[in-house]
């Protein structure tokens, strides 16, 4: 099975995601802050131009096209972010977009998005009551306006997925969170487990062997509901549904058809790239590895050739139990919490309670 599980799930080609950091410029003052963002835009963002500019060359990354994810910060603060999304899909780009739940959501917004063909929507519920999540958010009244944007995005009949941080602080709640979620139309949760970056480096970690309980829990949870569950930086839920599929009887190929299944592999630099307001380029926004700038190098180029992102699809690099694990191609480590703890991004992921 070793060689089964060793086979494919390299992604040199073209990205699966790619995020677009449009701008740093929040209204929120949210505890986990990976950009740090602020009130204000940066003077050195990418301008209109050179935003069409990026856009058209990620379009040459081919058929299908990775699918562009537009955010921040909170992408509502760019004033020309109508003008880029019609661009993008007259170009034959997949594009979803992330913004704040603020007062500039308004649901006109909503369903301009819907003309312009967008493909998805996401927002954040990081407390399962109102003083939790606007605790968290930094800003009152952020609870109710994600609740009355989760229905209008839903009578707009825009796809939504619902992100939740997974740390110390939230913890105990994410079993709440998840029957809030429930009462949304949504098509996926996805469970952000912290990582020590930004304004995220004064929450705390769960442990290890909390982080094992609580994929379990997911993997049962997935069952439940006709949507999606998925885990950001916590690649190895997907070892977790793997051993369960196998123990219910499933074959490779069945699990390999199944939602987790279909992101086997995929991690940051294999499969995701990241693009900052400035234009730097990253195998993800929690790995602050800068391999180059879309102002001068060609993102196509930078993914396919960059030292650091060949040196991520190579799962032959990794270190210490994860470089032994038999699960390393479809699982990795999150590669990001590796580089935080230990300035290695090669290392084990510390969240992981698997001995291989």
């Amino acid at each position: 099975m070793q060689d089964k599980l060793l086979s494919g799930y390299i992604y040199d080609k073209k990205p699966v995601m790619i995020y677009w950091e449009m701008t740093q410029a929040c209204d929120l003052a949210c505890k986990h802050c990976r950009a740090e963002a602020n009130p204000n835009r940066n003077p050195f963002e990418l301008t209109t131009e050179e935003g069409k500019r990026l856009l058209a060359q990620l379009r040459e990354f081919g058929d299908p096209s990775p699918h562009l994810v537009m955010t921040g910060g909170d992408v509502m603060h760019r004033p020309d972010l109508f003008e880029l999304i019609e661009y993008g899909v007259s170009l034959g780009l997949k594009i979803s977009v992330a913004p704040s739940a603020t007062n500039r959501l308004t649901p006109d917004v909503i369903w301009k998005f819907k003309e312009l063909g967008v493909l998805s929507m996401s927002l954040s519920l990081d407390g399962s009551t109102e003083k939790k999540h606007d605790e968290f958010r930094g800003v009152p009244g952020v609870y109710k306006t994600t609740i009355e944007a989760a229905e209008e995005i839903e009578k707009a009949g825009i796809p939504l997925q619902v992100n939740t941080l997974v740390s110390r602080e939230t913890y105990n709640d994410i079993p709440n969170i998840f029957e809030v979620v429930k009462t949304f139309e949504v098509v996926r949760w996805s469970l952000f487990f912290l990582i020590q970056v930004g304004r995220g480096k004064v929450l705390n970690q769960i442990t290890p062997e909390e982080a094992e309980n609580l994929l379990l829990w997911l993997y049962d949870k997935s069952k439940e509901v006709k949507f999606a569950i998925a885990t950001t930086e916590a690649p190895h839920f997907r070892r977790v549904a793997l051993e369960q599929m196998l123990k219910e009887g499933m074959t490779l190929s069945e699990v390999r058809r199944t939602p987790i299944g279909r992101g086997f592999g995929i991690r940051d630099g294999n499969g995701v790239m990241f693009i900052s307001h400035i234009g730097e380029i990253y195998p993800s926004g929690f790995l602050p590895i800068r391999a180059g700038n879309v102002r001068k190098d060609h993102p196509v180029e930078v993914y396919r050739n960059s030292e650091i992102f060949r040196r991520l699809r190579d799962y032959n690099e990794l270190k210490g139990k994860c470089g032994k694990c038999e699960f390393r191609a479809i699982c990795g480590g999150a590669r990001s919490r590796a580089f935080a703890a230990t300035g290695d991004p090669f290392e084990s992921d510390p969240l992981c309670v698997y001995e291989p």
